[in-house]
């Protein structure tokens, strides 16, 4: 079942993130099969992080919140706040997300 990642950054963390930012993707590139989405939350400037929101498909709740244990991201104190909630999608996806730079 996919689950969703709402994760929220401690204010002021942007030099943490920055400099975890390549473990945090080469996390992601160890489930990138099973990731429905995945990206930063970004300020309304467009281009401040403030946290992550992820769709990753795990086998139970219990190993999606194992894996975001072991997350670098996690890990290193990034996150203030973090929900974990499991996601049915029923709407067809019309509009697409801009290509990735």
């Amino acid at each position: 079942m996919v689950h969703v990642f709402h994760l929220i950054d401690h204010p002021g963390k942007t030099a943490l993130r920055e400099r975890m930012r390549p473990a945090h993707k080469a996390c992601l590139a160890q489930v990138a099969g099973r990731i429905a989405f995945a990206g930063p939350l970004l300020a309304d400037d467009g281009s401040t992080m403030l946290g992550s929101l992820l769709a990753i498909d795990f086998g139970s709740r219990a190993e999606a919140l194992a894996w975001l244990a072991d997350e670098p991201f996690t890990r290193a104190g990034l996150y203030a706040r973090s929900e974990v909630h499991a996601f049915q999608n029923l709407w067809p996806q019309r509009a697409g997300f801009p290509p990735a730079p």
